[in-house]
């Protein structure tokens, strides 16, 4: 795993750059929060392959978990990727009401999830 940071007129963006699976638990997604704080920025963006796949599946309680530990530390996630699958009525439900709210954001490109951050 790879963080590029993106200087922006008034943040600083992590981007999450892999090839496999980043959070695969709770402990992943407070490690890799650790580090982006640690190098100076509460927004990140990751490419939802690198999200276990159990993150979209609402029953299991790992979006809420993920999202919650999120909030509670006031950090921004952008998740890019195609949605197109999603055929539950819950997780696009969950997904609008996250657009709407702005913390956690489901988009489907980099530019998007970069000139949503920006602000």
């Amino acid at each position: 795993m790879k963080i590029e940071l993106h200087h922006l007129d008034k943040a600083i963006v992590a981007e999450v750059q892999s090839t496999g699976i980043v959070i695969a638990e709770v402990q992943d997604a407070l490690d890799l929060m650790a580090d982006c704080y640690y190098d100076g920025t509460n927004k990140i963006i990751i490419r939802r392959k690198n999200l276990h796949p159990d993150f979209f599946d609402l029953k299991t309680g790992f979006a809420g978990e993920i999202l919650q530990k999120f909030s509670t530390y006031e950090l921004q996630l952008a998740i890019v990727g195609d949605y197109s699958d999603i055929t539950s009525n819950s997780m696009k439900d969950f997904m609008w009401e996250s657009n709407k709210l702005g913390q956690i954001l489901f988009v489907e490109t980099m530019e998007k999830a970069l000139e949503k951050l920006s602000r």
